[in-house]
């Protein structure tokens, strides 16, 4: 099992970023699904659990072109469905996705306004506790905390777009960007911090530690990439409204449904 705290601070303030996230995962979809492949949506609603309130999500991941050779080797028909559960209660964040019974991902989100990524345990780990099916484990000596710096980590050049590079976008609504300070995540104003948790656990003997390793370095390049187009996105969100995105989100899925079944498999 593989625990790792990614942190990454964006130039935008916490309410802001909830619109330009929500903004990003529509694009994003569309990006990633075609050639059979894809996110489809099935639930998209408000939910209630007592006091707190969010919106719930269910989508299905289908992933078969992206997941290791071994595991395709092995894997049985239909087992490579990634099927995704979400629970917004905005600024706190749950999803939990699942390969029937051999794969979790887990990670909780917190969004914090005016931080730099220096809360030591903004999710409040447990030092000693029981997560789900999980054996007693030490969170917080096994987590692994990673700073994603959106403008100077290296990314893949198959990921690289010259239009979604925050070293070179400047934001005509806001006057924000290009983010070429070596030290822009100490100085850039506004700021908020994403904390994500992410719990990783693949269950299939002799393979174990070599899926979780990439699984983890899937996750963090997805990470990087999304959080690079939301900044160079602003223009595109600035503005919008929640209703906005809503509306957007239901055009979404009635565009994700059609062209999972048309074109090529995207390379992403």
């Amino acid at each position: 099992m593989i625990i790792n705290e990614y942190r990454i601070i964006n130039n935008c303030t916490q309410e802001e970023y909830q619109v330009a996230q929500l903004y990003a995962t529509a694009q994003s979809s569309k990006e990633n699904t075609g050639g059979g492949e894809g996110v489809e949506v099935i639930k998209n609603e408000p939910y209630e659990k007592g006091e707190e309130k969010g919106q719930y999500t269910y989508k299905i991941f289908r992933l078969a072109s992206r997941v290791p050779a071994i595991v395709k080797a092995i894997a049985p028909a239909g087992a490579l469905d990634l099927y995704e559960e979400a629970w917004n209660a905005y600024p706190y964040l749950l999803k939990n996705g699942y390969m029937k019974e051999a794969f979790s991902i887990v990670y909780e989100t917190l969004h914090v306004d005016g931080s730099r990524g220096e809360i030591e345990n903004a999710l409040n780990i447990k030092k000693e506790g029981k997560y789900m099916y999980i054996f007693v484990l030490s969170y917080l000596k096994k987590r692994n905390v990673i700073i994603i710096d959106i403008a100077n980590d290296k990314i893949e050049s198959k990921n690289y777009k010259e239009e979604e590079d925050p070293k070179l976008y400047h934001s005509e609504k806001t006057g924000r960007g290009p983010l070429t300070e070596p030290d822009w995540q100490k100085t850039v104003e506004p700021v908020m911090t994403c904390y994500k948790l992410v719990y990783i656990e693949f269950k299939w003997f002799g393979i174990q530690t070599k899926v979780e390793s990439f699984l983890a370095s899937t996750v963090q390049t997805l990470f990087t990439k999304f959080h690079r187009q939301l900044f160079c996105w602003t223009d595109k969100w600035y503005g919008m409204s929640i209703q906005d995105i809503r509306d957007l989100e239901e055009q979404t899925k009635n565009d994700l449904n059609a062209k999972r079944n048309e074109g090529d498999i995207p390379d992403n």
